[in-house]
């Protein structure tokens, strides 16, 4: 069986792949992992790869398959795996299609897990850190006793930029899964969506009864 797993930053996709992994049997590949073993162990992909990431840059379509098509024509990917993070696109998508039909296979079951705007900004915005001892809170899941101060040591508690509210919501507009890939799935029939506002066990739960 091969799954993909989608959803936007905040949805706890990385979690929850590794806790369908570890229920199911299925290979966990993610793509972050898979980067940094070639750019660790110095392939030629690797090394290509690491060009781009230097530069914080995106590590173009045509890499990042030819590195995902390597890892699961490895043994462990025989009986099939869940890619986590990819595809990101389109061409990444039928990329795959392609490469899985080769060998008699398909993509069984996407995955996405919704999560609403609003939360998923209330999940990854409203973190303060303390200036002086660095202690982090949020708002809403773990708030200071007093507004702008530290419980601890009485320190100003600030925001970087990156958890500000708007920053959060256009970093989501660019880091959601794209309409014409969940589109892509969809007409294939095989996208099952679960809704990830519930608890974890809940999702859990969810996506690994979609897997049946």
């Amino acid at each position: 069986m091969f799954v993909v797993l989608l959803g936007p930053p905040g949805a706890g996709k990385g979690t929850q792949a590794q806790r369908i992994a570890a229920a199911s049997g299925l290979l966990h590949v993610s793509t972050g992992d898979m980067f940094r073993e070639n750019v660790k162990n110095q392939t030629g992909l690797g090394r290509l790869a690491a060009e781009y990431m230097d530069r914080g840059e995106l590590v173009p379509d045509e890499v990042t398959i030819k590195m995902l098509l390597e890892r699961i024509g490895r043994p462990d990917a025989a009986e099939g795996a869940m890619f986590d993070g990819f595809p990101r696109n389109v061409v990444q998508a039928v990329a795959l299609d392609e490469a899985l039909a080769t060998r008699g296979a398909r993509i069984d079951k996407a995955l996405l897990i919704s999560v609403a705007d609003e939360e998923l900004i209330a999940r990854l915005g409203g973190r303060w850190i303390c200036r002086s001892c660095g202690r982090l809170y949020h708002e809403r899941n773990d708030p200071p006793k007093r507004p702008g101060v530290c419980d601890a040591c009485g320190g100003e508690l600030y925001q970087r930029d990156d958890d500000r509210p708007d920053v959060v919501r256009t970093r989501l507009e660019k880091q959601k899964p794209p309409a014409g890939l969940i589109e892509h799935y969809r007409n294939a029939g095989v996208l099952r969506e679960i809704d990830g506002q519930r608890s974890l066990d809940e999702v859990t739960s969810a996506l690994l009864e979609a897997l049946q």
